[in-house]
């Protein structure tokens, strides 16, 4: 079999003092074969001196800033290969991901999606915890996300490559995903092949004061996330209406969200309680000793009707 070509793009955006490490990461992969494509989004630092750098080494494309979305398609567009492989400017790889994706995409004729662990860094690139996600999910989970909302342990952006045939069939990310552009990667292809986890953390995950990552979220964060999941819900239901596919995404379902919610107004014992039980059967979680952990702190650490959260509104 022809080893497939590759994709290997990278959206910016005012991230000048990171893009050396994850263009290098690109460069200096085993693989050979791979196009390097990064679009810079608009960027007001460093971002162009840096890129005008690596011109003669990987394709750049400038344009106004319109969002993490309208980069990585307009990435797509410029792009030939037949693995699309994803990386935010602020993280890198190791040098074997290009070659376990590749592989991982031939060695499974029907997956949609490949994706590997991400190890989680701070800002000067030390290890921050474990690898995430914890869990690892592989085959055809389009049953398990109709019956979560959606959610499932799911990789970030640059854990992730896609056929792009597959793109093909889900269209362009839509603009709502202006940030956090994995949550349509990951929500959608699944309901339209395999899923491949690789379990080796084949990437670096940068943690910052830019991304979602927060030990604890305060209440601000707590509704920017749920309003991102009701997006998410919705965003896939018009997919699946408008493909013809099977199911249909229920927030009712989103462990999550309701946890969230609970958070934000309190909680009273029979609602402790109740979200314990979905918490115990949430099929968003494959792993019954983390849903057993999580279903034991909700029903334990969520406040009292009344009480205060705890943290400020604006903290972050």
């Amino acid at each position: 079999m022809e080893r497939p070509t590759i994709s290997v793009l990278i959206n910016n955006y005012n991230y000048g003092c990171f893009l050396p490490r994850a263009i290098d990461s690109a460069l200096r992969q085993k693989r050979s074969d791979a196009e390097i494509i990064v679009v810079d989004d608009g960027s007001s630092d460093q971002s162009r001196s840096v890129l005008e750098g690596y011109e003669k080494r990987v394709k750049v494309l400038f344009q106004e800033n319109q969002g993490q979305a309208a980069a990585i398609n307009a990435a797509v567009k410029a792009s030939s290969g037949d693995i699309l492989c994803f990386l935010d400017a602020d993280d890198w790889w190791a040098p074997n991901k290009l070659s376990a994706t590749a592989a991982a995409f031939q060695s499974n004729p029907h997956a949609s999606l490949v994706y590997h662990r991400l190890q989680p860094t701070q800002t000067d690139g030390s290890i921050a915890f474990k690898p995430i996600p914890r869990t690892l999910c592989s085959g055809d989970l389009s049953p398990r996300l109709a019956r979560s909302a959606g959610w499932w342990p799911f990789p970030l952006t640059s854990a992730i490559a896609v056929r792009r045939s597959a793109w093909g069939a889900a269209g362009d990310i839509p603009e709502q995903f202006r940030i956090s552009a994995d949550a349509w990667l990951t929500g959608i292809y699944p309901f339209l092949g395999d899923v491949v986890a690789l379990s080796d953390a084949l990437g670096f995950y940068r943690i910052h004061n830019n991304n979602w990552y927060r030990p604890v979220d305060d209440a601000a964060m707590l509704r920017k996330r749920m309003t991102h999941w009701r997006t998410v819900v919705e965003v896939t239901n018009q997919f699946l209406s408008a493909h013809d596919l099977a199911g249909r995404l229920r927030l009712a379902d989103h462990f999550p969200y309701r946890v969230a919610s609970a958070r934000l107004e309190g909680a009273d014992i029979r609602t402790r309680l109740r979200l314990g039980v979905q918490g115990l059967f949430f099929a968003g979680e494959p792993d019954l000793r983390r849903r057993m952990r999580d279903a034991l702190r909700t029903a334990s650490d969520l406040p009292r009707r009344g009480q205060s959260l705890g943290f400020s509104e604006s903290a972050q």
